[in-house]
């Protein structure tokens, strides 16, 4: 095992601790609004969806997203491609 921090190490290719499994629920949460963004896309303006890709984005990690990727995964949905969002069970580390 590898202290990464205080509540953050990494087991086998994997984090492990409090802030591991904090982040969790929040990789779930911007998968979760990606998907309902999915399903709106044709009644939103192009703003309002960019908008709610920022949002759901900014979930995971915490932070603000780079504005290539908003614009990226924004142009994508726009076009009609589905933008899978896998939750793991554990985080894995790289």
């Amino acid at each position: 095992m590898t202290l990464i921090e205080p509540g953050l190490s990494v087991r086998e290719g994997f984090a492990e601790g409090p802030l591991a499994d904090a982040a969790l629920p929040r990789a779930a949460r911007a998968a979760q609004l990606l998907d309902e963004l999915q399903g709106q896309a044709p009644t939103m303006t192009d703003a309002q969806l960019r908008d709610g890709v920022h949002r759901a984005l900014r979930r995971y990690p915490q932070g603000q997203p780079p504005a290539c990727q908003v614009d990226s995964y924004t142009a994508l949905i726009r076009r009609g491609v589905r933008i899978d969002w896998p939750v793991p069970d554990r985080l894995p580390c790289a």
